[in-house]
């Protein structure tokens, strides 16, 4: 029941984005070709999944995010599960990491490009970039906020390291971890599209930049419609991963 009406409410929400763009498309004094209608952008998309150009691009684009995105989870759970377990080291560390993280992985593009030439290497490397930070910085954050019972008891039963991180320190902080997990999602995912744009030629954020440049703004409409809703998508099966491990580690019902 409860997940009937969530669909209804995603439904209700959708026809009323459609709604209210039918009706900004009726008043407004542009030419078509500059902002079309809902049914100009459907019937793009329609044209995009005939033709397999849309399929190309979906697939593209998520084996660049995988890979970047999941490198970069990977990665920094891992420095983070380390540095948080080292204190006295993450204190000499840390001020510089504050220092990165505020940089837009955007700003980074210029430079990426000039190493590594335009193409895949590019967009994965802003993906990266993008998730890196908030979960290396929330993993250590959760990993510091656990409560010294948990490290007495692993004690009693003789686990030590490498066992107390993967036993005791990882399903003790995962709920801080997970959380990171799921923002930083949503963060790569913005960036794969800009990273596109800039440093690929081929993907959902390349075919956003060839729609705009052959005039074709009801392709660039259903592309941007593509992106979000390929977003909601991600977003729903993270969760429903992050619940699972959860309950399994005893942190859900």
């Amino acid at each position: 029941m409860k997940k009937l009406r969530s669909i209804k409410n995603v439904i209700v929400s959708l026809l009323i984005l459609i709604a209210v763009w039918e009706i900004l498309f009726l008043i407004s004094d542009y030419s078509e070709a500059l902002f079309p209608s809902p049914f100009m952008a459907f019937q793009a998309l329609i044209e995009m999944i005939a033709s397999g150009q849309l399929l190309e691009s979906i697939i593209t684009s998520m084996i660049r995010f995988v890979i970047g995105y999941g490198l970069s989870v990977i990665i920094a759970v891992i420095l983070g599960l380390i540095l948080g377990s080292l204190p006295g080291v993450f204190k000499y560390i840390n001020p510089t990491l504050q220092l990165l993280r505020p940089i837009s992985p955007t700003a980074w593009m210029p430079f990426v490009v000039l190493l590594f030439g335009i193409g895949d290497l590019p967009a994965v490397v802003i993906i990266f970039i993008a998730a890196f930070f908030p979960v290396l910085l929330s993993t250590v954050s959760a990993v510091v906020r656990i409560q010294p019972i948990y490290y007495k008891v692993a004690e009693n039963f003789g686990i030590k390291q490498p066992a107390l991180l993967w036993k005791v320190i990882l399903p003790a902080a995962f709920p801080g971890i997970a959380n990171a997990i799921h923002l930083a999602l949503g963060s790569a995912w913005i960036f794969l599209v800009a990273g596109e744009m800039v440093g690929a030629q081929s993907g959902l954020g390349y075919q956003i930049i060839d729609a705009r440049n052959n005039v074709r703004a009801d392709i660039l409409l259903a592309t941007i419609f593509v992106i979000g809703f390929i977003g909601l998508v991600l977003d729903y099966l993270i969760g429903l991963v992050e619940k699972r491990i959860l309950k399994a580690w005893g942190g859900a019902e």
